[in-house]
């Protein structure tokens, strides 16, 4: 695909507008993107708008952005007409996780979007080469897989399916920079692509200690937050194997990996809270229990943590070493002339 024009000049659209649908078109007005929201349930009509100025309100207070929200709500079209879509040269599809409502939402995009425009779905679940059957041009489809909230995180993943362009999938992926991320580009598809996958190992071994009467759940967070969650912001797990010693984590894995869990039964200790209609902090009923007032206070936290981390992410980018090397190297080129 040719070279990206300004962002003021490439419309987005995105279909959806629960909570991470907001986040990505307050981070798509951030980067310049004039928007069109498409609410596919009425209700969203009502709530979209107070829920993305709260996003810039926040933002500004941390610094994140300079402006007030009325200077990016001139940039946003909030709609449940789908042909508002018509002049998007990209559409982001952020409905539930079901093929039959997605299979329906693409059917309205590609209605009145041109052939050349882009489709993406931020599903976490579904195979990308199964939705892109589901289009006219499997070709330009894509996955964009966002981490809420999308306006603070670092973490993007565009995602090819079978049928996929790959040309425009690195589009994509240069695009994405200007979202302020550091994205992966998934080259071939693969059930919860890359971060799911590695998440899910995670979970499930959690599970497995728990339920095996191993650790209690808190035990489970608080070696997660002191461990794992310590180094995650600076390296991956390759990099943090290089930083502390390879040979280690291989003497480690020939007698750790047999032992692992690798069952593929959904864990009983989810599975029961689920049937008793348990959502988390949303509803008070969880792996923990939440007060009203703790389930308030706890959004909270999560949200002002959100912006210290991204603080923190932002002063250690992939690039770090390099940047700090040719800053090294130009200092002493300028004391050398």
């Amino acid at each position: 695909m040719s070279e990206i024009p300004p962002s003021n000049e490439i419309p987005v659209g995105v279909v959806g507008l629960g909570l991470m649908g907001c986040s990505i078109v307050t981070c798509l007005l951030m980067a310049g993107h004039p928007v069109v929201a498409i609410a596919p349930i009425s209700i969203d009509m009502g709530t979209a708008e107070p829920r993305i100025r709260r996003h810039f309100v926040k933002a500004k207070e941390e610094g994140l952005v300079t402006e007030d929200p009325e200077f990016y709500f001139k940039n946003l079209t909030i709609t449940e007409d789908y042909s508002a879509l018509k002049s998007c040269r990209l559409v982001i599809e952020c409905t539930i996780e079901s093929e039959e409502i997605k299979k329906s939402v693409y059917g309205k995009i590609e209605a009145v979007i041109a052939e050349d425009a882009l489709m993406t779905s931020n599903t976490s679940a579904i195979p990308i080469s199964l939705l892109q059957k589901m289009t006219k041009h499997p070709d330009r489809f894509f996955g964009l897989h966002w981490a809420e909230p999308s306006h603070t995180t670092r973490f993007l993943e565009v995602i090819c399916g079978d049928q996929s362009d790959i040309k425009k999938g690195e589009y994509l992926y240069d695009l994405s920079h200007r979202w302020n991320k550091e994205p992966t580009l998934v080259r071939k598809d693969i059930r919860g692509f890359i971060g799911n996958r590695l998440m899910y190992a995670m979970y499930r071994e959690a599970f497995y200690l728990v339920e095996n009467g191993y650790a209690t759940v808190e035990d489970i967070d608080r070696a997660c937050r002191n461990n794992t969650g310590y180094w995650m912001t600076l390296v991956g797990v390759f990099g943090w194997m290089d930083l502390t010693g390879v040979p280690a984590y291989h003497n480690v894995m020939k007698d750790l990996n047999p032992t692992l869990c690798n069952d593929t039964h959904v864990p009983k200790l989810i599975d029961d809270i689920v049937k008793e209609g348990g959502k988390g902090v949303a509803n008070g009923h969880g792996f923990y229990k939440y007060t009203p007032e703790e389930s308030h206070m706890w959004e909270e936290v999560f949200s002002d943590f959100n912006y210290d981390i991204r603080n923190l992410a932002m002063k250690y980018p992939a690039d770090i070493v390099k940047q700090r090397l040719q800053k090294l190297k130009e200092e002493e080129e300028k004391k050398n002339s």
